[in-house]
């Protein structure tokens, strides 16, 4: 044991001066959890414990043993979390509201995309609006039972939705194929706005989230800096995102930045 003299005559052990910072590691190590590796039993994958409630998409252990935290579970895919100030990379200025906190169902047979994508599209849900988390979810669950039941659809259509109370709700996420612009499902992703966007514009909050969104999305890597906006209507058969909206969206810098897309006879 090595001792340490100081101009004050105190007397400590190298041993000594190095707890606080093993204590402060080994909290600051458990308090973060999401560099923790695991190994998914049901997929078969590695994964990353993480905070219950804050993986990107379905695939986590429900309950597991794979990790230390009680509160945590295993997602397999190596992302970080999605909460707010998780690590979202780059996007820690926006909650996100994982799938499993909005209530969502598991999807069904969904592929990945290759990103990043260069076409954005806006959308807007032609509904009421919401403006709290409880009731957005709630939407956002009737938005997903109608794509799958009605439809036909593998889940609810859109990437993301952004609801009144600025939240972003992740429906299919940056890496999987959506059903939101036919003809452009696999080589763009989509943001829908709550509500119905005809006749009156949305609220600051959820346009301010759009920015961020697509910040996001380029320091992410999911989008290209190059990226191309558009109307839902710019391709397909639809009075989508509204008018309102649609005539806000002429201002933005990125707009139709990859010149007009060809369009297809379906909404």
């Amino acid at each position: 044991m090595q001792k340490l003299n100081t101009d004050k005559g105190l007397t400590f052990t190298r041993e000594s001066m190095m707890l606080p910072l093993l204590i402060f590691v080994t909290l600051s190590a458990s308090a973060l959890g999401a560099d923790v590796g695991c190994s998914h039993t049901s997929k078969g994958q590695p994964g990353q414990c993480v905070k219950k409630g804050c993986c990107n998409y379905d695939f986590q252990e429900t309950s597991s043993s794979l990790c230390n935290g009680a509160g945590e579970t295993c997602c397999y895919r190596g992302e970080k979390p999605s909460c707010s100030g998780g690590g979202s990379g780059g996007c820690s200025d926006i909650e996100f509201v994982s799938r499993s906190s909005w209530g969502a169902r598991a999807g069904r047979g969904l592929s990945l995309m290759h990103t990043p994508v260069y076409d954005v599209f806006i959308h807007h849900t032609e509904s009421a609006e919401c403006h709290d988390k409880a009731s957005c979810s709630a939407r956002v669950r009737g938005f997903q039972d109608y794509h799958m039941d009605n439809n036909g659809w593998s889940d609810i259509g859109y990437n993301f939705l952004i609801g009144g109370d600025g939240r972003v709700y992740i429906g299919r996420d940056w890496d999987h194929i959506g059903a939101h612009t036919y003809g452009y499902n696999s080589k763009a992703v989509a943001f829908s706005l709550i509500g119905s966007f005809m006749n009156k514009t949305p609220s600051s909050t959820m346009l301010n989230t759009v920015h961020k969104l697509l910040a996001c999305g380029i320091s992410k890597g999911k989008i290209a800096s190059s990226y191309g906006l558009y109307g839902h209507r710019d391709v397909n058969s639809t009075d989508c995102p509204g008018d309102a909206l649609y005539n806000l969206l002429k201002g933005w810098s990125r707009w139709h930045a990859r010149g007009t897309l060809p369009r297809t006879s379906k909404k």
